[in-house]
This record gives structure tokens, C-alpha cells and sequence, in this order.
């Protein structure tokens, strides 16, 4: 017969479709068998609408047959078949899609929209990624209520052919020979049996239909009953069927029906995790974008979740075929360290069904799982608090950093999820715990920064908070500062720092004795701003010691944490970054009484005392030391 040309298009769009549109050469396997299941489902919606009484559904499969000495490899299903007019339409023409002419048909019969006929294909180039894999694609197909056959044949853009032929069964069967293997590609792997089973797991796992491919197994052949105790157990390798997809996934069964077990399993099996999640949001969505998904929160981070190399995202399917491995667009960077997959019919997929197009529909269902997300988190917290714990420890960094990020954008979202070390409690608290138990006439969240829980109990600044009875927060990481920055207040109640001057409200006489002492000792405080140079802004009498004799605070917007932090994470530029610091001293403390005295009769040991005073502060504060054995001699040396 003589052979027709591809109505659509010519040879360059045809060599578009297979060598441009797909990221993945494997990808042709599903398309395959999406276009199979479609064929099915398309049976399955005539029989009902034409009488379906005579249809055997549990007949209905798909199968895959390699035949390594053939090289072909052949995908067959008992579907609704295509007459010899939708042959030449469908595979006739490139981008004509039989399936999105069906939904529209089926609409426009039955009165309903088309997004409610459950059909994957609607691009009509998926048949076409065969030819990234086979020199020849042959398609034989008999109709639903057909007695005719017809063979469709191609070797790619140079046309088709188009003959009447025998088939005993209604449905298709594509039989696609596979091109030889040349240095970068090896076409024979899609004729590996372990192959096929891998890109059905990956990518058709939860196609309706079971697909069936004949696999060889190894078994042990039956002991002879004169066998002896030196008999050694003889094999023989079986041929069997086996259905390759799990066919109904988790996610769209009612979660009443699934165990504890069967989601763990899941989980790991997935994503390759040795430890139970936390916890599984089960969603099932219904109103303007209907969608079900499956998430959870892990135990603990992956060994890269630090690293560039993570990515974050959760796997998308559309109709239980995968579409992405990781769709990124659908978690927000605070909450990247979730798993899970999502699976909707109303994705606006582009041409290749690998990507997602932006869309209102993506964006309502990034939205609702944030909520979903937080929902979950705040339910472990109040209701499961070790778990929410482990939680923390993983990834409760993650969450400042969402504070911080964009400019505080999301913190309103996050700051039920925060925990910070009490210092009343003993433990981790939240920040409405925290508020839920401030003293009456408090006005002011308390927190103090440092490297850790032990040195801020000890903290001199502290003392006179703690004896007001007000409980303060431990800030150990290094975010902390940025974040109660950012957050600023929370319920009306402003966060303060207990190095801040006005971290206590003052009376009129408690301001006017602090000037009084001031002036007192204007000429120590002149004189140690003097003997310590460019290293300190100010020496001045402390509000904020009652015992202690010394501490260091900041003026301006850079505090001393900040310093330390941008001395670690950018040690180059954090000489632009330091904070003006101030050396605050107890009039009332023994110590500052040798200095005053060493101020006016021994000026040289004043200085010393001036520097180890600093050098204290510095301590204190968990700075470093510019000079710590100058430190050390000067120690010594006051001890002559």
C-alpha cells in the first residue's frame, strides 16, 4: 500500500516531538501505557453508556512484551480499540489527540464538564515519544463492536502506511522496534525485564489497570522422595505472569481505611528512610481544585538537607501517573523539609506532561497544604509535645530561617511553631506559653542570647529581671537575634533583651539616683573610655547589674550576637559589622571601688584594672579575646 504522508506537520515537527518535547528518553514507557489506560477507560464509558452488562472488567489489563531476539518491544491492551478513520486521525496527525476529542464527546453527550471524565492523554503527542526509542512503530488495532482490523506502520517522519489486517481480540497492540545502541545510549535496557518493572513502579505504579508482563523467576524443583541427606536442592528458572503496579495508591483510598503501618511502609519504601515519620496529613480536598495528598513530616533531616544538593518538593501526579519527582512549587521553603505526593486531574500540565504551568489551581493547593502543614505541626505541639520535640531538634532551625526570610513575610505564619528555653520552666516553651504565663504588670518578652542555656543562667545583666520574677527566654542559635528582630512583638507584648537599657521601667528616683551616681563618677567612667580607646563607644554607670561588676552591651542596630554572627559565617566583611560596644560597670560593686581608688592614686594599675574589667566583659559575652595571653600576663601580674 502506498505510503501517506503525516497530515499535521512536516518532518521538523515530527523531529520536534521526539528529540525536543521529552527530558527523558524512558519517559515513552508511560506515555505508552497512559494511552492504554485511556484506552480502557474509554471502553469502560461506552459500555456504561451503551450497556455495559456484557463487559468483563476484570478482564481489562494492560501488557508488556520484550523480546530481546525480535528487539521489540510490545505494549497491548484489551481497550476500546480504533477504527481505520481514528487511526489516520489520531496517529495521522501529530497533535491530534483522540482522548481530549473523547472527554469533549463525552461532555457534550452525557452534560457534564470534561474535567470529570477521568482521561490522562490530551496533548496527542505522547504516542509519538515511541520514535525516541524505536526505528519502526507498529500499531494494530481493532475497534468496540468491530469486526475489521487495521495495521498502522512507521518509521517516523517519512510517513505512515495503512492496511486492513486480522486481530481476534478488540483493543491495540503497539509494537515498537528499538533502535541498535550506540555509544551514549543503550536502547536494549527497554528490553530488560527489571527495567520494565522499574519505570512502571516509577512512573505507572498507580495506573488503573493491571499491567501484566511475563517475568522469570528461579525456584526450587521437588525433593525426591528417595532423596537423601546428601541431596543438594536443584533450580529451575519459571516463566510467570505478574501484575508490575500497585494500581490503587494510599492517597485515594478513605484514610479511615489505611493503617499506621501501611502509611510508614510507604514512607519508607519511598524515600528511603530506616525511621517511622511523625506524622501523615491525609488530605482529600473537594470545591473549586479538588486534589488528594499524601504528606509527612520525617523524623530527622536527610544527610543533605544542609547541602545545595537537596532538593526540596513533593512528587505530582495527575490521574495517578507521575508528572514530577520533585514539584517544588508546591511547598514553601519553610516547611521544604516535607515529603509526600499530591495527585489532582485539574494540573494544567504543558505539552510533555513533565512540568507544571504555573496556575491559580497550583497556587490554591500550595496555599491549602501550607495551612495543612501548620495545622498538623500546632496539633503535634499541643497534643504530642516529645514528638514535636524530635521535630524541633530536626528542623526548628528551618523555621527561623522561614521567620527571618523575605523579610519577615512569613512570620505571623510561624511564630505559634517557635520554642525557646525557659528559663522558669527548665525546658523548651512556646512563645503562647511563654504569654500565657507572664506576671501581672510584665510588659515585655524577655529573652537573653549566648552560646548556651548554663552561661545565660549566669548572666550578671539578668540578675535584676530574675528577681522581678519574669521569665526569660534562652536564645542559643544563631538566627535567634534575627528573629525576635524580625518578629518584634507578639500579642502587644514587645520582646526585650535583658542587656537592653530600658529592659526595666525606672521610676523618677531610680532615674535620678543613676544620673546622680553618673556624674559621681564621671571621672573613672572618662577614664577608662580613655585608657580603652576605639575598642569600646562609652563607659557608663549599668542599670542593669546588681551584683555583678561588669558586662558589655551594644548601642545602635548591630547587637553582639549579630557580630559573632557574621564573624562566623563571613569572617572577610564582618570588620564592617561590628557592634558599638559598651562598657557598662556597678558603682556599687568592690570591684569598681579599687578602681575608683586605683584612679586616684595609682593610675598606672587603674589601666589594668581598666583592661581586665574589659577583658571580663568580653569574656561575659561570649566574645573572643583580642590578645588572650596579653590577657593572662595581665592577670598574673595583678596577683604580685
Amino acid at each position: 500500500m502506498a505510503k501517506k504522508q503525516f497530515k499535521a506537520e512536516s518532518k521538523r515537527l515530527l523531529d520536534l516531538m521526539i528529540n525536543s518535547i521529552y527530558t527523558h528518553k524512558e519517559i515513552f514507557l508511560r506515555e505508552i501505557i497512559s494511552n492504554a489506560s485511556d484506552a480502557i477507560d474509554k471502553l469502560t464509558y461506552k459500555a456504561l453508556s451503551e450497556g455495559g452488562a456484557a463487559l468483563d472488567r476484570s478482564a481489562l489489563q494492560i501488557t508488556l512484551i520484550p523480546d530481546e531476539a525480535a528487539r521489540t518491544l510490545t505494549v497491548r491492551d484489551n481497550g476500546v480499540g480504533m477504527t481505520k478513520e481514528e487511526l489516520e486521525q489520531n496517529l495521522g496527525t501529530i497533535a491530534k489527540s483522540g482522548s481530549l476529542q473523547f472527554k469533549k464527546d463525552m461532555a457534550q453527550a452525557e452534560g457534564i464538564p470534561e474535567s470529570d471524565t477521568d482521561i490522562i492523554g490530551q496533548f496527542g503527542v505522547g504516542f509519538y515519544s515511541a520514535f525516541m526509542v524505536a526505528d519502526t512503530v507498529t500499531v494494530t488495532s481493532r475497534a468496540w463492536g468491530s469486526d475489521e482490523a487495521w495495521r498502522w506502520e512507521s518509521s517516523g517522519a517519512d510517513g505512515y502506511t495503512l492496511t486492513s489486517c486480522e486481530k481476534a481480540d478488540v483493543g491495540t497492540e503497539i509494537v515498537m522496534k528499538l533502535k541498535p545502541d550506540a555509544d551514549e545510549e543503550d536502547y536494549s535496557q527497554y528490553l530488560k525485564t527489571y527495567t520494565l518493572e522499574r519505570l512502571v513502579k516509577k512512573y505507572s505504579d498507580y495506573i488503573h489497570y493491571p499491567i501484566k508482563m511475563e517475568v522469570e523467576h528461579s525456584h526450587e524443583k521437588p525433593r525426591p522422595a528417595d532423596a537423601g541427606e546428601d541431596y543438594k536442592p536443584e533450580y529451575e528458572t519459571v516463566r510467570e505472569w505478574e501484575t508490575l503496579n500497585s494500581m490503587v495508591p494510599l492517597w485515594q483510598r478513605p484514610k479511615s481505611e489505611v493503617k499506621t503501618e501501611e502509611y510508614n511502609d510507604f514512607y519508607k519504601e519511598k524515600y528511603g528512610d530506616w525511621e517511622d515519620p511523625l506524622s501523615v496529613i491525609h488530605v482529600s480536598a473537594e470545591g473549586t481544585v479538588e486534589y488528594k495528598a499524601m504528606l509527612y513530616l520525617p523524623a530527622h533531616a536527610p544527610f543533605d538537607f544542609h547541602s545545595r544538593e537537596y532538593q526540596k518538593g513533593l512528587q505530582l501526579y495527575s490521574s495517578g501517573v507521575l508528572i514530577m519527582d520533585k514539584c517544588a512549587d508546591l511547598l514553601p521553603e519553610h516547611f521544604r523539609f516535607v515529603k509526600g505526593v499530591v495527585d489532582s486531574q485539574d494540573f494544567s500540565l504543558n505539552i510533555s506532561r513533565e512540568m507544571l504551568q504555573h496556575t491559580r489551581q497550583l497556587k490554591v493547593i500550595a496555599a491549602n497544604l501550607e495551612k495543612k502543614i501548620k495545622g498538623e505541626l500546632l496539633r503535634l505541639q499541643k497534643d504530642e509535645r516529645e514528638k514535636y520535640e524530635t521535630f524541633w531538634k530536626a528542623f526548628g532551625t528551618q523555621i527561623k530561617v522561614g521567620v527571618v526570610s523575605d523579610y519577615g513575610a512569613h512570620k505571623e505564619l510561624l511564630q505559634d511553631l517557635l520554642l525557646f528555653w525557659s528559663s522558669k520552666e527548665g525546658k523548651l516553651v512556646s512563645l503562647a506559653e511563654y504569654q500565657a504565663r507572664m506576671a501581672e504588670g510584665q510588659e515585655f518578652i524577655y529573652y537573653a542570647c549566648g552560646e548556651d542555656v548554663r552561661k545565660l543562667e549566669k548572666l550578671p545583666q539578668a540578675e535584676r529581671i530574675r528577681d522581678k520574677g519574669y521569665e526569660i527566654l534562652y536564645l542559643t542559635e544563631e538566627p535567634d537575634q534575627f528573629v525576635v528582630d524580625a518578629l518584634g512583638a507578639m500579642g502587644g507584648k514587645s520582646f526585650k533583651s535583658v542587656d537592653s537599657d530600658d529592659a526595666l521601667p525606672e521610676s523618677d528616683e531610680e532615674k535620678a539616683e543613676i544620673e546622680k551616681k553618673s556624674q559621681e563618677n564621671k571621672d573613672v567612667l572618662d577614664f577608662v573610655k580613655q585608657t580603652l580607646g576605639d575598642r569600646i563607644k562609652e563607659a557608663r554607670v549599668s542599670k542593669l547589674l546588681k551584683s555583678g561588676a561588669v558586662c558589655m552591651t551594644a548601642d545602635g542596630p548591630i547587637t553582639l550576637e549579630m557580630e559573632k554572627y557574621f564573624q562566623k559565617v563571613d569572617p572577610e566583611n564582618a570588620r564592617n559589622m561590628k557592634a558599638q560596644r559598651v562598657l557598662e560597670l556597678n558603682p556599687d560593686s568592690g570591684a569598681f571601688a579599687a578602681l575608683r581608688d586605683a584612679v586616684e592614686t595609682d593610675p598606672d594599675k587603674a589601666k589594668q584594672y581598666a583592661e581586665l574589667l574589659y577583658h571580663q566583659a568580653l569574656l561575659i559575652a561570649g566574645l573572643p579575646l583580642e590578645d588572650p595571653a596579653g590577657y593572662t600576663e595581665l592577670v598574673c601580674a595583678l596577683m604580685k
